[in-house]
């Protein structure tokens, strides 16, 4: 009798700890189980956020890509405006007798004024183009009002508006690359990555 007793007491107790086993793998299976579908759903909705936001970027790049071309097409413009010959055939066709009238200070302060009225009324464009093709335009603008300045301060001091306006397209133009070249060949590289 009593290793019967013996025998219960151990069963019972075996019994116990296969009950808890069993309940502690069920519990483990339900928690597992509950991860792993917490996890695909985590995944499935990741994936559908990205796919969201790369169509919401796709359709903003539509809107968005017209108008950073005009961008660059408006700084392309700003840079051909302020070049000499440019400057000067408008100056010519608003006052064809600007040349043989003015002097050469006069006609300084108007190439000057040229310069940053075009960069004034295109400096909101810098948010649509690099920082490094930014930096260039800027730089063409500095180089080119400090050419403007340098060419005038040559010249004696009876030379004409005739004079100076030939010895700057002369002097630019014998420049060979200037930095208002460079910053239109970076914002061109730039505006054909875009396409």
């Amino acid at each position: 009798m009593c290793m019967s007793i013996f025998f219960c007491n151990f069963a019972g107790k075996i019994g116990k700890y296969v009950m808890t086993t069993t309940i502690i793998a069920i519990l483990l299976t339900i928690v597992v189980l509950i991860f792993g579908f917490w996890l695909i759903q985590y995944s499935g909705f990741r994936n559908e956020e990205k796919k969201r936001q790369w169509e919401l970027k796709r359709e903003s790049q539509k809107s968005i890509s017209p108008i950073r071309l005009r961008a660059y097409e408006r700084l392309a413009l700003l840079l051909e405006r302020t070049k000499p010959e440019h400057m000067l055939m408008e100056l010519r066709a608003k006052e064809p007798e600007a040349l043989a009238t003015w002097t050469i200070p006069q006609l300084q302060q108007y190439l000057l004024q040229t310069i940053r009225a075009e960069f004034d009324h295109n400096q909101s464009q810098q948010i649509y183009v690099s920082e490094e093709v930014w930096d260039l335009i800027i730089n063409a603008r500095d180089q080119m009002a400090a050419f403007v300045i340098a060419m005038s301060a040559q010249l004696p001091k009876d030379a004409t508006a005739q004079v100076y306006a030939t010895t700057l397209l002369t002097a630019f133009n014998s420049n060979g690359v200037t930095p208002t070249d460079k910053a239109l060949e970076e914002l061109k590289r730039e505006a054909k990555d875009l396409m």
